[in-house]
């Protein structure tokens, strides 16, 4: 056996502090000798040393990282060799297409670059060596690496970095050739300009905003105040005597871009939007976003003439590069990106609905209550339905099929009657809450309002199950008994009642159907929102009105209703349709493919007990009874639970909030339960406020220089 001796183990050993340094040293040393020519496995070399073994342990890099840094402080020769090694990857390679696409949409589109994250996800991109954004994926070769590198406080990369470059100076002296590397920061500037010109000037802008035809649109006057600048830039460096021109003008520019931007959100807000608008206006955010940073590290070149003086921006823009390099073939993030933008729009579409479902008075509670009392004698009849389909001989997936028009049209009959649905309420008012807390931003006493809200939005929900219960319960029974006088045979024999007490036993799937269900009504929600979206991006009740043989068909006053109905209707209809859709969908997975899926709904298992109490004859045991009505109640809560959640979640995560005011605002909620506990069954006689002001303020948008009527 040959006994081998590492030093480093044994120092490891002894002391972490001593080992490391004795490892920075034998790094140091490799960089100035083997890695001299190479400066890229030089920094690979050194980045893999900075590199904590967990992403997450950040101490490890800070201590190794300060370490390195005060290690070349006292070492001339290994910080001249390092420097040496930076200064070559921006002399070496093409630093463009790291300022012009690292981090920024491409103009591909949102389906293509979708696929494109997965085919690369699958089989990576070849790495061009020419490229310093590439050389950026050799360097940072982990995935986690944009989290320790994120976390590495910017002082301690800025010290780093200082004491690197050793207070380079960068006085432009008159007759000297522009740096490579500052050239490519201004040609890069430059091709995002015309990338900004050419976003501006896209059909779907001026479409949303058709005051950018009828004025010079500021992104074609941005592109002529950079390329001034940038000659004037160029001018500087070669004479800094030169004026540098009219930063203040170029400035202004790009303020009226973000202006108009932040115009066309709004407009998109009220006249719909689509992935297409939605990527669009981001990849535009993004491309101002850098062209403002590039032009913040131009001006502190200007104002110092020092490469130090960047360091602090300079650090920011690296971290931003590291995370994007680290996450370009992430999908979920891309996903989250530009599918939260649009579904800010579907759910602030959703909150003006829920702002319906919620009752501040006696006056509208008793509404709520009889309305739902409707959607419950309607669900009556729809589970008499299912329970009649199911009896026929069809084949599985007609069945189904059955299933899923029962449910569709019933609920879409509830809408187009004026019922309501318990359980779909939360999938509404969770969106008006979240808008609500967005807008309050913390703020106690407008917390303080909001929590009424919950509360007026607890006791709404209260009245909607009591409602639906108190008439699908009794109608099941009539309609049972109903059906034993004229056929002269009960309904369902004692067997199926059996089954369908069984069917809402705590101890059963019930729970994790009842999930299901709150699922299924959390995406009728997002139906509903997307086509709510749909109607005034397509314009579609004006496309309606336009229409001559309706009018000569019907009348001038019967289109207008139908196509008034169409415009504040559409969404709500079809959320209902493709909600029945959903629940029959469960039944024809579990028989296509096996699965132990269904759902339960509060509303129909309600319904069931009553035609199974009276197929036994109300001689139900009281136990059985017992446990069935916790069962039912305890789908309805899952039910409102699940879907209510979702909802906010999604919400929330649209608008950037944080669940910390959602904490703040339980606690309050909580507060009035004990202090008021009869206010979350039944409205007081003073009327509360039907929503705090931050929530219609959310529909009272500033004048934003257009004409139109809000859809």
């Amino acid at each position: 056996m040959v006994f081998t001796w590492n030093p480093f183990k044994f120092f490891r050993r002894i002391s972490p502090e001593l080992a490391r340094k004795k490892h920075l040293e034998a790094l140091l040393t490799r960089i100035a000798a083997d890695f001299a020519d190479d400066h890229v496995s030089a920094w690979v070399a050194l980045i893999d040393t900075v590199r904590p073994s967990r992403a997450h342990r950040t101490d490890d890099a800070v201590a190794v990282l300060s370490e390195l840094t005060q290690m070349l402080a006292n070492t001339p020769d290994s910080r001249h060799a390092l420097r040496t090694a930076l200064l070559k990857l921006f002399v070496d390679h093409k630093q463009i297409s790291l300022y012009i696409s690292s981090g920024l949409l491409p103009s591909t589109g949102f389906f293509s670059e979708t696929a494109r994250r997965i085919s690369h996800r699958l089989l990576p991109d070849v790495i061009d060596p020419t490229y310093l954004k590439d050389l950026m994926t050799v360097i940072f070769h982990r995935k986690d690496d944009e989290i320790w590198v994120e976390a590495v406080p910017n002082d301690v990369w800025i010290g780093f970095f200082r004491t690197l470059l050793d207070n380079a100076e960068t006085s432009p002296r008159e007759g000297e050739a522009l740096p490579i590397a500052l050239s490519e920061m201004l040609e890069a500037l430059r091709i995002l300009s015309y990338h900004v010109s050419a976003i501006g000037l896209d059909p779907e802008l001026v479409r949303i905003d058709p005051h950018l035809e009828e004025v010079e649109s500021p992104f074609i006057a941005q592109n002529t105040e950079v390329m001034a600048y940038l000659e004037a830039y160029r001018t500087w460096w070669n004479n800094p005597e030169a004026p540098l021109g009219d930063e203040a003008h170029l400035g202004v520019m790009l303020d009226q871009c973000q202006e108009v931007l932040q115009r066309v959100r709004r407009r998109a807000s009220r006249l719909g939007t689509s992935l297409t608008l939605t990527f669009t206006l981001e990849r535009l955010r993004q491309h101002l976003d850098r062209i403002h940073g590039l032009l913040g590290l131009l001006h502190e070149l200007h104002q110092t003439r020092t490469i130090v003086s960047l360091l602090p921006q300079a650090v920011a823009f690296f971290k931003k590069t590291v995370r994007a390099e680290c996450r370009k073939n992430r999908l979920s993030d891309y996903w989250s990106t530009n599918v939260g933008l649009l579904s800010l729009r579907m759910t602030e579409s959703a909150s003006k609905r829920g702002e319906q479902y919620i009752t501040t008075n006696r006056h509208e509670y008793f509404g709520m209550f009889l309305s739902a009392a409707l959607g419950g004698f309607i669900i009556a009849f729809m589970s008499a339905f299912k329970i009649m389909l199911g009896k026929l001989e069809m084949a599985p997936l007609t069945q189904a099929l059955c299933y899923c028009l029962n449910y569709g049209i019933g609920f879409a009959l509830i809408h187009f009657l004026g019922g309501t649905v318990a359980t779909k309420q939360p999938a509404m008012t969770a969106n008006a809450i979240a808008a609500s807390i967005g807008e309050v931003r913390g703020k106690t006493r407008d917390l303080e309002d909001l929590a009424v809200v919950v509360v007026c939005t607890l006791r709404s929900q209260f009245a909607a199950i009591v409602g639906n219960l108190g008439l699908s319960i009794p109608m099941s029974i009539l309609f049972s008994f109903a059906f034993v006088h004229f056929m002269g045979a009960p309904f369902i024999d004692v067997d199926k009642a059996e089954h369908l007490l069984a069917d809402a036993h705590p101890l059963s799937g019930a729970p994790f159907f009842a999930a299901v269900a709150g699922v299924c009504l959390f995406l009728s929600g997002l139906i509903a929102a997307y086509y709510d979206n749909l109607t005034a991006y397509n314009r579609i009740p004006e496309r309606l009105a336009q229409l001559r043989w309706p009018r000569r068909l019907f009348g001038e006053a019967l289109t207008q209703r139908f196509t008034a109905y169409v415009e504040n209707n559409l969404g709500a209809l079809a959320g209902n349709f493709f909600f029945g859709f959903l629940l029959g969908g469960a039944t024809a997975l579990r028989v296509l493919l096996g699965l132990p899926l269904d759902i339960r709904h509060i509303a129909f298992s309600s319904a069931y007990v009553g035609f199974a109490a009276a197929a036994y004859d109300f001689a139900v045991p009281l136990s059985v009874l017992g446990v069935t009505i916790t069962g039912v109640l305890l789908i309805g809560l899952i039910n409102l639970l699940v879907s209510f959640t979702l909802a906010l979640y999604v919400a929330m995560r649209s608008r950037g909030i944080t669940f910390a005011q959602g904490r703040v605002l339980s606690t309050l909620v909580l507060r009035h339960f004990f202090s008021h506990p009869l206010d979350f069954f039944f409205p007081p006689r003073s009327a509360e406020p039907a929503l705090p002001p931050p929530t219609k303020n959310n529909a009272e948008q500033p004048n934003d220089g257009g004409s139109e009527t809000p859809t």
